[in-house]
């Protein structure tokens, strides 16, 4: 399919109500992203909860994704696993939905050795036509894909990037200096999203950009345009705001912002995660909510 992959994406959260999806809250973010300039959409990503979904909930998600986007924007769907045969098997059974590509985390809980995650990779990406962008994230996986096996990679047709949250600034930048021309590196570190983009990188798929969303577009756009000063203004109201968005357990913090902007329903998250805490949310509350919308 070959679709470009730079710019903002957004890994939509999954709003919840009484335990179950709430789809009108959902469909109502995706239009908001859209409306606020997000290049592409992310769903069933970390972010979005996805271990905690069933089938039947993950296939109405992209339904209503596709729906709403109606092609304004892509959608990269989040299917990956530590079971290579698993994500295989769930390829075909979504195989009769539209969306560009897929965004798949490498293989967790079982860390596998370099030769081990090439073979996976190269199997989901023999398993399906769409475009497949590596994620990397050792904080989460226990496992960290290098350079080297990540530019191996790279040399298979339909992989076409990777969101880096290597949480290594010199792996990040090594990276930046050798990828080959029409390879993406989308940062997933949020908080390194104007260091990323000033050393060269493709764009961010960041959790943070559910807030404040038309800033970080707008640091975007300055680096497009080669403007470094205004990137640095578009940033530095984001510098401190990030962190705090993180503090506690993603997408706890992001929800209640959200919630309490009234974009969805309910700060609701599905076990094992729960709320925030009370010291947190009075932190996010002192923060006044027309910044958070700004």
């Amino acid at each position: 399919m070959s679709t470009r992959i730079s710019g903002l994406w957004v890994p939509l959260v999954t709003p919840f109500k009484d335990g179950a999806v709430d789809f009108a809250s959902y469909e109502r973010l995706v239009a908001h992203y859209i409306a606020c300039g997000a290049d592409g959409l992310f769903p069933l990503g970390t972010t979005g909860e996805s271990p905690t979904l069933d089938e039947d909930e993950v296939e109405a998600l992209i339904e209503r994704t596709l729906a709403i986007a109606a092609g304004r924007v892509p959608v990269f769907v989040g299917i990956g696993g530590n079971a290579t045969r698993k994500v295989e098997r769930t390829l075909e059974r979504l195989r009769r939905l539209p969306f560009e590509g897929i965004v798949s985390v490498c293989p967790y809980y079982n860390r596998p050795s370099q030769d081990g995650l090439i073979a996976h990779f190269r199997a989901i990406a023999e398993a399906t036509d769409r475009d497949v962008l590596i994620y990397n994230i050792p904080y989460r996986t226990a496992v960290n894909l290098s350079n080297d096996s990540l530019l191996e990679l790279a040399k298979v047709p339909n992989i076409v990037g990777v969101k880096d949250s290597s949480g290594s600034i010199a792996q990040s930048l090594d990276l930046l200096a050798r990828k080959p021309a029409g390879f993406s590196v989308l940062t997933g570190e949020d908080a390194l999203y104007f260091t990323m983009m000033a050393n060269g990188a493709d764009g961010g798929i960041l959790a943070a950009s559910h807030l404040m969303t038309e800033r970080f577009v707008e640091v975007g756009r300055c680096f497009a345009g080669n403007d470094l000063d205004g990137a640095r203004r578009a940033w530095a109201p984001l510098a401190s705001f990030v962190p705090l968005l993180f503090a506690e357990a993603n997408p706890m913090p992001i929800k209640y912002c959200l919630w309490r902007q009234g974009l969805i329903t309910s700060p609701e998250c599905r076990l094992p995660l729960t709320r925030i805490s009370e010291t947190l949310a009075h932190r996010l509350d002192a923060l006044s909510l027309d910044r958070l919308a700004a």
